[in-house]
């Protein structure tokens, strides 16, 4: 992706000396759209020549206009740090800064706020808490009351509308499949969008009729929200696209919340939504939250894999970007098939169907961690993972005390991880009803979702054969085992039809996980 940045230009905005106030040096920090150059105690903000479609900054004229644009706009919730639009002049050989040559650049000028005060850093500081978030709810709902629906606005709230922009992200993101995200959550993630515009239309014509869309801030992330000296300052908002900007209040609070949830704070999430839900009397906010999150996700995830692919960006930066933008990806799918509120995925059925394998891809996909166990088994009883010992052994390993302290230890850990606002894959045949109701009574069925794999009996048979000549399997399970073990499986069928999904397993691996998500993605 060219974008032609002239080097002499870019030379001159690395030159201490080039500013007019000569600080001692300056910082540099990229973003798909623009080149940041910071000069304490000021910031210059250059617009990158490039046309995503979304964005177009590819003429002078446009990025004159788009930097006028962004300091009128961050008036509104950054009062007193955009300090105006500065011409780039070409002097005879040169540039400068407001010179008397022709303007061939513009940038942005904006006071450099503290760096200790930004959302981000705070909560890596472990400084930012709740109180912080009431004082960034007052401020955004002070805002928004001042911001009017006018009916140009509120069309941006309609189903057709806001599948302009989703569509639009599919569109541009596909040539990332197989890069920074997978087939299976592209389908996924597009199935879950659909489904909710076909499923949920009345509520967003609800939305526009009752004026909750409306001019925001449109790219409402930590980084954007600085708290210092009792000033809440909200800045850099979407100045290039004005339907970027045009959102149900609840879009834009969800970019906030699922930046949160990003950040491993979904309890800080949670509270931003219910306290501006609450100062602006919405009670249906909340139930919009995760089709909005799962759409700002996606975005962050688009944005990212831009930027994992621009040319003036060095390697490490861009191999940054691809990870971030994976990320957003797996927290966008996880939006889209499990919701917000932290789910425990039980991946279980008989002998060689597959729970393993599914178990495994599931847990690569929303980036969940998955407890085998196979694994616990034999960390247990510390037994090397791979050994397959013989009949005396598997005796002691697979005693009844031994499998219940397996299960007990899979069960606390899991609500561990729940308890930490994370999801987790349980991977076992949880083949008796004994250990099935002992993880509901620990977990509740609320957190639970169950997946039941399936395969044809000479699948299973073949899956087993292979595992004998092969030694990295963990399971012990072999052919000679599989009549017995069958016959000790207990279905589950005191799980209702809503609390669990069948799955066979007889495709491909690929073919199985692209079923199962877009499944769950619509359900």
């Amino acid at each position: 992706m060219d974008e032609h940045f002239d080097p002499r230009l870019l030379a001159f905005l690395r030159d201490p000396a080039s500013y007019p106030h000569h600080p001692l040096e300056v910082s540099e920090l990229h973003t798909h759209g623009s080149l940041v150059f910071i000069v304490p105690p000021l910031v210059y903000k250059v617009k990158k020549p490039v046309n995503f479609g979304f964005l177009d900054f590819s003429t002078l004229a446009k990025r004159r206009y788009f930097c006028e644009r962004e300091v009128e706009l961050n008036s509104r919730l950054s009062p007193g740090i955009y300090l105006g639009v500065e011409p780039i002049t070409r002097d005879g050989e040169g540039f400068a800064f407001n010179g008397s040559g022709p303007a061939v650049e513009y940038a942005v000028k904006m006071r450099r706020l503290a760096p200790e005060g930004f959302l981000h850093t705070r909560l890596q500081a472990g400084t930012a808490g709740e109180p912080d978030l009431e004082r960034v709810a007052a401020t955004l709902v002070e805002f928004y009351q001042k911001q009017p629906s006018t009916p140009e606005i509120a069309e941006w709230g309609k189903v057709e509308k806001l599948r302009i922009s989703t569509d639009e992200n599919f569109s541009q993101t596909e040539v990332f499949v197989g890069k920074t995200l997978t087939r299976a959550a592209f389908d996924a993630i597009r199935a879950f969008m659909d489904d909710c515009y076909d499923r949920r239309r009345g509520v967003f014509e609800k939305r526009v009729a009752a004026g909750w869309i409306r001019d925001c801030h449109g790219d409402l992330h930590l980084d954007h929200i600085h708290l210092a000296d009792g000033e809440t300052r909200i800045y850099d908002c979407i100045e290039f696209n004005d339907r970027f900007r045009h959102l149900d209040v609840a879009s834009d609070v969800a970019f906030l919340a699922m930046d949160l949830d990003y950040h491993d704070r979904p309890d800080l999430a949670r509270f931003i939504v219910r306290r501006v839900a609450e100062k602006m009397a919405d009670p249906d906010m909340a139930g919009l939250m995760d089709f909005y999150k799962c759409y700002r996700a996606y975005v962050r995830g688009k944005v990212e894999s831009l930027h994992s692919v621009a040319e003036i960006s060095g390697d490490d930066e861009r191999a940054a970007a691809a990870e971030n933008a994976r990320r957003y990806f797996q927290l966008a799918l996880q939006y889209a098939v499990c919701g917000s509120h932290p789910q425990a995925l039980v991946v279980m059925g008989r002998v060689a169907s597959g729970k393993s394998t599914l178990a495994a891809a599931m847990a690569r996909e929303l980036g969940w961690r998955s407890i085998s166990s196979d694994e616990r088994r034999k960390s247990l009883a510390a037994v090397p993972l791979n050994l397959r010992g013989d009949a005396e052994s598997r005796a002691v390993l697979y005693a009844p005390g031994m499998t219940a302290r397996t299960y007990d230890s899979m069960i606390l850990e899991a609500r561990e991880i729940l308890r930490s606002g994370h999801g987790v894959i349980l991977d076992a045949t949880f083949s008796k009803r004994l250990f099935r109701d002992r993880l509901r009574e620990m977990l509740g069925d609320r957190d639970l979702r169950w997946i039941v794999t399936a395969v044809d009996d000479e699948t299973a048979l073949a899956r087993l054969r292979l595992r004998e000549r092969r030694h990295d399997v963990i399971s012990d399970a072999r052919s000679e085992d599989r009549e017995f073990l069958n016959a000790a499986f207990e279905e589950p069928d005191e799980l209702t039809e809503l609390a669990k999904r069948m799955i066979q397993t007889s495709d491909s691996n690929d073919e199985v996980i692209h079923k199962l998500l877009v499944a769950m993605a619509t359900s």
